[in-house]
């Protein structure tokens, strides 16, 4: 029995199925064999892999380099004496490590998720009785009954149906109902087309049908997506990669040069305890204390700025990766489209008609076609079109929520509105129509009928496939409503033409009958009187397009890859201008199926991945196996998805991106990023703000490494040349923490830079400190090294007591990391350009900061506890102009060596 769970059931005819799990279909597993199989295959859920504890992924934040390097800080100042400073940086690391363990929490719910999709309760056959049982106590053998409503509980080969319609939009993307029969399949069918089976969380959206379970809990496809999700890496994003790295080494820069400088100062016989506070005060000096608050408040401030543009973030760093995103993987159905179908063509009366709007919503009219004299309303063959579908019909339009929504199928949906865009009011024309009988849809006939009372006499209407309709058909109204010859193969050739355009096209008829005549198939497929066809299609959405463009335009590659069939996924793509890398604009760009990714291994998908903007009729495993190939490109992948289908694919990604509206729970919870309108426009907006924030990063890096780069140069020259220190260490701590929250902080605020979208995106190989941050590092290191240094044994040299020195040196510090700020608010534009105003916390947090300073200066208290003196007005010119030259400096190498 466990070897025959391994097949392919629907290649199989359904009573060589029940042959082969030993079931009787008329009767069911009688209730000892159904103890026996629950013993042997266990309970139908699905099994969540252990995974770490809560106390093992709190301990695990504060296994970082940087954490490392803050905890000796805290050490240091306490070691110092300074429990407030020690306290305030062991305080950062603990907030750091409480709110990633909270995020991690959360991803960890995805398997949950997944699992109680399956906590429904199911219909079943057992010992010939039908009972309502726990899906979880499902076996395999067991006789599924399913109806309109129903969850499917397992996976089942279904055995017979009736008008069965199952919803598979989460499994496989197909944004229509499935229908289903029981006819077996070639064994090569693709998931999205096995007609013959129900798969396990499924819903089911019309009809009847029964089958029997062919597999349960972790050997469901559910189940197998399970899996996927608990083997898909844990990736880092290219901030955490990279900030690990530039810890890494400056973590042994800064333990290399203070031991260095210790034992130095040993072999020129200084004493032991001042070489060891000195090294102290090397080491305090080279930490960048305020980064991981600085990364932290950053990310949150753009955590703020992409909520109110529609996106929410799960996970801090998936603000700057989306910064840095270099394809962008969508679904197509309700991101890159409405997830609304909408009639766009009619053919009737002989002339092609286009209709307007999109949706639901009954903004829009129909076209006529040029050179055309007759009007939409004066065609009575497109009126009697337009009420057929309407008629026809078993959907509703709703109000809900401010929007129209569509009770019952997308496709009918899509007639009612089409038939009110011509003029026809639903509501009205039911009641001037009253339906007295119908004969529903069914797959095996691909045709409705519903029978209509009218004046005293009977209409049938007819809606369905084309080959069918047209096979009940003898002739064809014109628009003046007389009626003609019917030309099959004219109206055949206009369907292909429709069609080829990735709309879906049905056909209609209608034929007059006596007043007490009834409705079957006999009656129905003959001599009826073709009025036309309608093409819809889910279109695209307006600003999608434009978000697709600009994408593009920032170097940014945007790729579709969906469960939908290829042809509609071509149409769409079409419109939203895709393309892959090798494809000019207007190319006609090839679209590869899930089919042909199965032939090829991972190095040819590899090779291939690049070139081709649309993926259609891919299943879970394939969506993963894409977003891989990317990455082994060096790719930084953003993967878009609603359904449990995607959630591995959403978990593998540098970024996933969840549905809001119509996203499950299981994607929601593996992605970093929910957009809460389904649009891919929030995705471009999202990618825009992550731009701004990793700019500002960046900006806030280059502004506080010189800081912390001048106070270890100046500490190093006195070790060297044997000088008293210009600054000591707790005034070292003063000035980084003080700074770095009034004025680095202050970069946090800046503004976008104009064009930041017309760029490629960052090189995620590209180490975080380019050639361009180096020399403005250096450069600035330099000057605060000559300044402070300078002035300091200027002010020695002419009898000034050594605290007034060093509290002249600190100003220094200070006040060129203020005229500095400026400096970084752009690496290449003057703040003059980008306007003073722009940035109003800059200009803030420099008066803040300046407040802070005087008080440093000239409060007794603090001159107690920082061992300084006041100055006199002569000195802060003295310091200004510092600032000043610095400042000039820098806007001179922007101008000499632009960025």
């Amino acid at each position: 029995m466990e070897t025959l769970l391994d097949k392919h059931w629907h290649y199989l005819d359904g009573e060589e199925v029940a042959q082969l799990l030993d079931v009787p279909p008329s009767k069911g597993l009688d209730k000892f064999e159904v103890e026996h199989r629950l013993s042997h295959f266990g309970e139908n859920v699905i099994s969540v892999k252990k995974s770490k504890t809560s106390l093992e992924r709190f301990l695990l934040q504060f296994h970082q380099p940087l954490v490392y390097i803050l905890i000796a800080a805290g050490m240091v100042t306490a070691f110092l004496g300074e429990w407030v400073d020690s306290l305030v940086i062991l305080g950062v690391v603990l907030i750091n490590a409480l709110v990633g363990h909270f995020q991690e929490s959360n991803a960890v719910k995805a398997l949950d998720s997944l699992s109680s999709s399956m906590n429904t309760e199911a219909t079943v056959l057992r010992a010939g009785e039908s009972l309502r049982v726990p899906a979880a106590l499902i076996v395999p053998g067991d006789i599924v009954i399913l109806k309109s409503g129903d969850k499917v509980p397992a996976d089942i080969r279904l055995l017979s149906t009736k008008e069965l319609r199952i919803d598979e939009s989460m499994l496989t993307g197909e944004s229509l109902p499935a229908d289903k029969n029981s006819s077996s399949l070639p064994k090569e069918t693709i998931l999205a087309e096995r007609h013959c089976i129900g798969y396990a969380g499924t819903l089911v959206s019309f009809g009847q049908g029964t089958g029997v379970v062919t597999a349960t809990g972790n050997n469901t496809e559910i189940g197998l997506i399970s899996g996927l999700i608990d083997t898909a890496d844990e990736l880092a994003t290219p901030l955490t990669r990279k900030i690990t790295q530039f810890s890494h080494i400056l973590l042994i820069a800064i333990l290399v040069t203070a031991s260095t400088s210790f034992v130095f100062g040993i072999l020129r016989s200084q004493p032991v305890n001042d070489m060891f506070m000195a090294a102290v005060a090397l080491a305090v000096g080279a930490i960048p204390e305020g980064l991981p608050a600085a990364i932290t408040i950053i990310l949150a401030l753009g955590v703020s700025r992409m909520a109110e543009r529609k996106a929410i973030i799960r996970k801090l760093p998936a603000v700057e990766t989306l910064g840095g995103t270099t394809v962008i993987c969508s679904d197509k159905t309700g991101t890159l489209t409405e997830n609304q179908m909408t009639v766009q063509e009619i053919r009737s009366g002989n002339l092609a008609y286009t209709v307007s709007g999109t949706g639901y919503g009954k903004e829009g009219t129909i076209i006529a076609p040029e050179n055309s004299n007759t009007a939409p309303d004066a065609n009575i063959a497109l009126r009697e079109c337009v009420r057929a579908g309407l008629l026809c019909n078993d959907a509703k339009i709703l109000h809900k929520k401010e929007r129209n929504i569509v009770e019952g199928d997308p496709t009918e949906g899509a007639l009612i509105i089409s038939a009110e865009k011509f003029g026809l009011n639903h509501e009205e024309e039911k009641k001037r129509f009253r339906r007295i009988d119908e004969l529903p849809f069914e797959s095996e006939r691909q045709f409705m009928a519903t029978l209509h009372e009218h004046d005293h006499s009977r209409v049938i209407y007819l809606k369905g496939a084309v080959e069918k309709v047209l096979e009940c058909c003898t002739e064809s109204m014109l628009p003046s409503g007389e009626t003609t010859l019917l030309d099959k193969e004219a109206i055949t050739s206009a369907q292909h033409e429709i069609a080829s355009k990735g709309l879906r096209v049905l056909a209609f008829a209608c034929k007059h009958a006596s007043s007490d005549a009834t409705i079957d198939q006999t009656n129905i497929c003959v001599e009826m009187t073709f009025l036309g066809l309608q093409g819809m299609i889910d279109p695209p959405r307006e600003e999608a397009m434009s978000a697709v463009a600009a994408c593009q335009e920032a170097g940014v590659k945007v790729k579709m890859i969906t469960g939908d069939h290829a042809l509609t996924a071509e149409a769409i793509g079409k419109k939203l201008g895709l393309r892959g890398s090798a494809c000019n604009v207007g190319d006609d760009c090839r679209v590869m199926t899930g089919k042909e990714i199965a032939e090829l291994c991972d190095d040819e998908l590899t090779q291939q991945v690049e070139d081709i903007p649309i993926f259609a009729r891919v299943s879970p495993e394939q969506k993963l196996r894409l977003v891989m190939a990317l990455q082994s490109n060096g790719e930084v992948c953003a993967m878009t998805g609603d359904g449990v289908n995607d959630a591995p694919a959403l978990k593998q990604a540098d970024i996933g991106i969840a549905m809001g509206i119509t996203g499950t729970e299981v994607a929601k919870e593996a992605a970093d990023m929910v957009l809460t309108d389904d649009n891919f426009a929030s995705i471009e907006a999202a990618v825009e703000e992550g731009r701004g924030v990793f700019a500002n990063l960046l900006k806030f890096i280059a502004w506080t490494l010189p800081t912390n780069a001048g106070e270890g140069l100046v500490i190093l020259t006195a070790i060297l040349f044997g000088a008293t220190f210009p600054i000591l260490p707790l005034q070292i701590l003063w000035i980084n923490m003080t700074t770095a929250m009034c004025l680095g902080m202050m970069l946090a605020f800046e503004p976008k830079e104009p064009g930041i979208m017309q760029k490629p995106p960052r090189n995620p190989n590209h180490p975080i400190l380019d050639k361009v941050i180096l020399r403005r590092i250096g450069i600035v290191s330099v000057l605060l090294l000559l300044s402070a240094l300078g002035l300091f044994e200027w002010e020695l040299s002419n009898g000034a007591p050594v605290g007034k020195a060093r509290t002249i040196a600190v100003n220094v510090f200070v006040v060129i990391e203020a005229f500095y700020l400026f400096n970084a608010r752009s690496f290449s534009r003057s703040p003059f350009e980008l306007g003073l105003t722009t940035n109003l916390w800059a200009i803030g947090g420099a008066a803040f900061m300046m407040g802070l300073q005087l008080l440093f200066t000239y409060a007794p208290f603090m001159n107690n506890i920082f061992a300084t003196a006041p100055i006199d007005l002569l000195d802060w010119g003295k310091i200004l102009v510092c600032g000043l030259i610095s400042f000039s400096l820098v806007e001179f190498d922007k101008k000499r060596r632009p960025q």
